[in-house]
């Protein structure tokens, strides 16, 4: 399985700026970038996809807004592979 490049936190906190009591790298490190520009995509330009396969047109759009998100990776000098 290839890993996906995420572009680790989307707002990441200062190291010196955590709570002492929550590990760094952990769940309340909040979304990733990935997830981030995928909702960017769906907020500016989520009409897309129109497409009549069998998934239904949410399906079809949320896989364009993760398609479009990988390319911003990819863009910013990250490496997006998808799956």
């Amino acid at each position: 399985m290839v890993e996906r490049n995420d572009g680790g936190p989307a707002f990441p906190v200062p190291p010196d700026a955590r709570r002492k009591d929550i590990p760094a790298g952990g769940e309340m490190d909040g979304m990733s970038l990935r997830d981030w520009f995928a909702g960017q995509a769906l907020a500016m330009g989520g009409t897309q996809p129109h497409s009549n396969s069998g998934g239904g047109y949410t399906d079809e759009l949320a896989k364009w807004c993760y398609e479009v998100s990988d390319a911003m990776l990819k863009a910013r000098g990250g490496n997006a592979n998808a799956p």
